[in-house]
């Protein structure tokens, strides 16, 4: 018997990426390139600010 999935990354990946697309299509006249949006974009988001700010703290603690 399987276990019936909650969460289904799969899914999330592809409503990230389309909602990501739509508001490029929106605001594409701002970016010369959808690389240069998602990095915008990126550098935006408090989560990932969040995450690459664990990511420094898990290097530095490594690289002792």
């Amino acid at each position: 018997m399987t276990k019936k999935k909650s969460f289904d990354c799969v899914e999330m990946k592809r409503k990230a990426q389309k909602r990501l697309q739509a508001e490029y299509e929106a605001r594409k006249e701002e970016f010369s390139s959808y690389s240069e949006f998602i990095t915008a974009t990126a550098a935006q988001s408090p989560e990932t600010h969040e995450f690459l700010e664990k990511v420094r703290r898990a290097g530095k603690t490594t690289r002792a």
